[in-house]
């Protein structure tokens, strides 16, 4: 019988590799966020419990004060202590369940930075020890799609699905505390879906989906680097050579020829090196209140929001590191294609 071969193009060889890099690590990629979900909604639904707990008994005690009054009613009837809401009170409510809403969806954004960096310092590193990178090389797979496609799983896969987890982590605090509203004689729409704002968050969440793709990419680069190149140990070669570079240059005072600090090394070398894989880090890097403590809660949630989000493009930083990512992703390229066997 004759066989027809059909060649396999660029883009759908490249396609597969992702979805190998997606099967080969599902469990960072997905079930890492959706259990760090889980947990965060776990929790939220106890502390909900000890809360209602503390404020039956201080409706019960009469030691339930609003607006400087003493509401005492029979129960804890939601109805009742709405209409003691004045402008003030809704707007202190919606920046709580602001807050709260950003700390309970953050949980998988937070184990994503934790997935990409053990993830990257793996990637190359683990074939090469197992003995299969002399299978991966005998099929007609590029160094470069093989790379790209782990520095792709990366930047825009693993904080996707993250995202995503993120959202709906919310959406379920949503649900589970509109619940216990409706159950108290309460509105959910006036008390919790009104005031927040769940879209303005996940949709500053998923406006910051690109700008982690270039801001991340130095540590994604030098991470591949250091799993190309290592022959053991990778992860002590990727944090102890800066740290070490770091401190030479804090002992030394060579900065200073530069006009420069040792502090201005060890944020935008070190710091870009080893943790521009945490979510938000650019937030710090540009002063805003999510780390420097000094905005209030307005500030907070328009710093989360798209506008402000997609503003990263604007800081030089961002393109520096990336520029620096893109020539550490070339060296990773070019020793994979001279890597054997450990």
């Amino acid at each position: 019988m004759n066989t027809v071969n059909h060649p396999i193009s660029k883009a759908s060889a490249f396609k597969w590799l992702l979805k190998r890099e997606y099967w080969e690590n599902r469990g960072g990629f997905l079930y890492a966020p959706v259990i760090a979900g889980g947990i965060s909604l776990a929790m939220s639904l106890l502390g909900i419990v000890f809360g209602l707990v503390a404020m039956h008994r201080a409706v019960k005690s009469g030691g339930l004060h609003l607006n400087d009054e003493n509401v005492s009613i029979n129960g804890l009837d939601l109805s009742l202590l709405t209409s003691k809401l004045d402008a003030k009170n809704l707007h202190d409510l919606a920046n709580g369940l602001d807050l709260t809403l950003i700390l309970s969806s953050g949980w998988p954004l937070i184990v994503l930075a934790f997935v990409v960096f053990f993830y990257c310092l793996g990637a190359l590193y683990d074939d090469r020890r197992d003995r299969s990178i002399l299978f991966w090389k005998s099929l007609p797979l590029s160094d470069t799609s093989t790379v790209l496609s782990k520095a792709l799983s990366a930047l825009l896969i693993a904080p996707l699905i993250a995202v995503i987890a993120s959202a709906l982590t919310m959406l379920g605090f949503l649900v589970m505390i509109s619940i216990v509203v409706i159950a108290h004689g309460g509105d959910p729409m006036l008390l919790i879906w009104g005031p927040a704002s769940p879209l303005t968050i996940i949709a500053g969440h998923l406006s910051w989906i690109p700008v982690y793709l270039l801001w991340a990419l130095p540590t994604v680069g030098w991470l591949l680097l250091c799993s190309a190149w290592a022959k053991t140990k990778p992860f002590l070669w990727a944090v102890m050579l800066p740290l070490f570079a770091g401190i030479i240059v804090s002992t030394t005072k060579v900065m200073t020829l530069f006009d420069l600090t040792g502090g201005w090394f060890w944020k935008h070398i070190v710091g870009r090196l080893l943790l521009s894989a945490v979510p938000a880090t650019d937030q710090f890097y540009r002063g805003d209140a999510l780390f420097s403590g000094t905005g209030n809660m307005d500030n907070l949630v328009n710093e989360l929001g798209p506008s402000h989000q997609l503003g990263a493009f604007a800081m030089p930083e961002l393109w520096i590191g990336a520029a620096f990512g893109v020539v550490f992703l070339f060296l990773a390229i070019r020793l994979r294609r001279r890597a054997g066997e450990i």
